[in-house]
């Protein structure tokens, strides 16, 4: 125990140490989730998008699954899902000035929690299958994050142009009427990227003074893709905001019956039980207190309280009583001999499993483990025990013999005697 307990507080600083932001913010309700989330309260969640449908009569649910398999599924919403590949065409568009606050100018989606360490990204055999789900007569949701290329868009044959995030709100206006758009005569929000659109798809909303096209209908095969270039547009600290909440209603009821299920999957979500999840879910700071309280547990089952306790009276007479008849069996039979290869034996095994050896190897493998750890006093030990043991032939030399034994198993740990005493490893030769 005392070997162990710094290596306890030292493990446990470094734990606090390193978890003690995520502890904060794993407290915060609804703050342990991903940006555009449907499980994120905060300001840059999507938990208002995902209530308010479910509070106007839409069908709505989670997918926690990836996307290889896509049988009955109704429509998929993907929210700052980040696809594998994605890259900028034109780097001098991430130059563009930007707020320093607003959180819109990364082209990578900010993280929370243990979402920093990995958040799956869509991959090209999920891309696939989610593009010939589309063809087959299904629509799509996809609010991409940032301005990069990839090949979800690419297939689409839909581009982005980066927005200079340094200009106020925007005012985004229908440019013709539509389903998209019932009941909507304008949107406000921030926007990341344009869209520069193939010659089939269908503006929905548009930069009222810049006449740039911020969210369109791709059609794809049989179905259609409707894309947003302003994450901020489903965000909870955006839907109380003109007719933003109308434009959501409205595009998704155009998108079909439903059911809508938002992907979760990519923002760190699985329907896999674990710890990381359990974390994930409920906030960090329940995960570390449970790593705390075992590790606690675990040192107070190695700690020892007070003085050993001598045992029962009936136990020490009863085992002194063995002692003596094994003894006395020994002693009338002569069998000095294997009485020594029994002591010779249990102190191999003692010293085999001081080393990490198993309790059966060899007296020699087990006096170079010990040399090669640095305790050749208690190797030398060992080596003149098992030569003294073949050497055995009276009941005098097997008493010597079984002191020594003793005074080297004294030296195993600290708590025998100091090292100025005389060594148990060099016996006299019989």
């Amino acid at each position: 125990m005392r070997d162990r307990f710094p290596l306890l507080v030292v493990g446990g600083l470094l734990v606090t140490a390193v978890m003690g932001s995520w502890l904060v913010r794993g407290a915060a309700r609804g703050g342990f989730a991903d940006t555009l989330s449907t499980w994120r309260a905060q300001p840059d969640g999507a938990r208002g998008l995902y209530l308010l449908a479910e509070e106007s009569g839409l069908p709505v649910t989670r997918r926690t699954a990836d996307l290889q398999i896509l049988q009955d599924t109704g429509t998929l919403v993907l929210l700052a899902v980040e696809v594998e590949g994605a890259q900028e065409e034109d780097p001098d568009q991430t130059a563009l000035a930007a707020e320093k606050d607003s959180k819109l100018e990364d082209e990578d989606v900010p993280r929370h929690g243990f979402n920093r360490l990995h958040v799956p990204e869509l991959s090209d055999t999920e891309t696939e299958k989610l593009l010939e789900h589309v063809r087959e007569g299904h629509n799509l949701l996809y609010v991409p994050w940032g301005s990069r290329e990839n090949p979800l868009l690419d297939k689409l044959g839909v581009k982005l142009f980066k927005a200079d995030t340094s200009l106020p709100m925007r005012t985004l206006v229908p440019p013709l009427s539509s389903p998209y758009t019932l009941g909507v005569e304008r949107v406000e929000a921030k926007v990341q990227a344009y869209l520069e659109l193939p010659a089939d798809a269908v503006p929905v909303l548009k930069d009222e003074p810049l006449g740039m096209t911020v969210a369109a209908v791709v059609p794809y095969g049989a179905g259609e893709v409707l894309v947003v270039g302003a994450p901020e547009l489903a965000m909870n600290e955006a839907l109380g905001r003109a007719d933003n909440a109308r434009f959501w209603l409205s595009a998704l009821s155009a998108l079909g019956p439903g059911p809508f299920e938002f992907d979760e999957h990519h923002h760190g979500f699985t329907n896999e039980r674990s710890v990381v999840d359990f974390a994930r879910r409920y906030g960090l700071h329940f995960a570390v207190a449970q790593l705390m309280l075992g590790l606690c547990l675990w040192a107070v089952a190695l700690k020892r309280f007070g003085r050993p306790r001598p045992p029962p009276e009936s136990t020490r007479v009863g085992a002194t009583d063995a002692l003596f008849a094994m003894s006395r069996l020994y002693r009338e039979g002569r069998h000095y001999g294997f009485a020594a290869n029994l002591i010779t034996r249990g102190l191999t095994q003692e010293l085999a499993l001081h080393v990490g050896l198993p309790a059966h190897a060899p007296a020699q493998q087990v006096a170079e483990g010990l040399a090669a750890r640095g305790r050749e006093d208690l190797a030398n030990g060992l080596r003149a025990i098992v030569r003294n043991a073949e050497a055995v032939s009276a009941e005098k030399d097997l008493q010597q013999l079984a002191t020594r034994t003793a005074t080297l198993r004294q030296r195993i740990h600290p708590s025998g005697p100091p090292p100025s005493a005389p060594l148990a490893s060099t016996p006299e030769e019989p």
